[in-house]
């Protein structure tokens, strides 16, 4: 669906659509479905006209609100929390761009985030609208991470993550491991833990699979070279948490630990180093690398 609303300071407008219910009329379902957000900020976006339906045309307060309907308006958070460190553009052409990520950056909006954010950065930077990351990095994790900028070959390299044709490697830094023998081949079965936002190993299929090797030796810790065969949602984390050796200053594992907001004096010891692969388009073999270090 093509937004009826322009792309504002990077942000591309939010839409929703109309669950099963009944309101009076669209202010009361707009303070109703987003109870944190006032009536009154409500208010103010529709005298903007930047609360439209999916045709353009704009709301007001006594519109009808019935299931079915697409509205579109744009998200805004108040006294947004500044992300004091920089990502740097490592490669641009017709198609990608790849991008050296800081720690504590999230890659896209949500939460508490929207300005401060990789995606948004990116595109007030480059002036490319149609830039969409291809795969994740955790806001927590620094590293080398691929946007698509071309609508018309984006699919083609999504299929290099679908079909497991493209080499990611990561450092990590936690404790050494005496008792194993590396390298490791470490299999699990993961599924998602008792909160929301965690993983956990439990019985089952194996489904998550990590290649672990010593880089670098450091006293009683190890500088990790980490190699996903799969993806799953915290893969690293968990899975060096379940050896007896949790990466540094990760608040999430073994035991997720309290929010610690906007303290970034303890970075997750975590780097998506880099990143290799057959290009789809040329056939060329493409290698982009981190320029940081932990």
């Amino acid at each position: 669906m093509q937004a009826p609303l322009p792309v504002r300071d990077g942000i591309a407008p939010s839409y929703l659509w109309l669950p099963e219910g009944q309101w009076s009329n669209m202010i009361s379902f707009l303070t109703s479905h987003f109870p944190d957000v006032g009536e009154a900020t409500w208010l103010s976006r529709m005298e903007r006209n930047e609360v439209v339906d999916a045709h353009g045309n704009p709301l007001q307060k006594n519109s009808l609100a019935k299931r079915g309907m697409c509205i579109f308006y744009y998200r805004e958070i108040d006294s947004e929390t500044i992300i004091p460190f920089e990502a740097h553009i490592l490669h641009q052409d017709d198609h990608l761009l790849v991008v050296d990520k800081p720690h504590f950056l999230p890659v896209t909006p949500g939460g508490r985030f929207l300005q401060e954010t990789l995606l948004v950065r990116l595109k007030k930077k480059t002036g490319l609208q149609q830039l969409t990351p291809i795969h994740r990095l955790d806001r927590e994790t620094a590293g080398v991470i691929l946007f698509s900028h071309n609508p018309e070959t984006r699919g083609k390299y999504q299929a290099l993550f679908q079909k497991r044709n493209i080499t990611k490697t990561y450092h990590a830094l936690a404790p050494a491991l005496p008792a194993q023998t590396f390298p490791l081949i470490h299999r699990s079965c993961m599924t998602e833990g008792e909160r929301f936002f965690t993983m956990r190993e439990s019985d089952g299929a194996i489904n998550s699979e990590t290649l672990i090797e010593i880089a670098e030796q450091r006293g009683d810790m190890n500088l990790y070279r980490l190699t996903p065969v799969t993806g799953k949602k915290h893969q690293l984390r968990v899975h060096m948490a379940s050896l007896g050796a949790p990466i540094v200053n990760d608040s999430f594992y073994p035991i997720a630990q309290a929010c610690k907001g906007d303290d970034f004096s303890a970075p997750l010891q975590l780097l998506a180093k880099s990143i290799a692969f057959d290009d789809p388009l040329t056939g060329e073999r493409r290698t982009f690398s981190s320029h940081r270090e932990l």
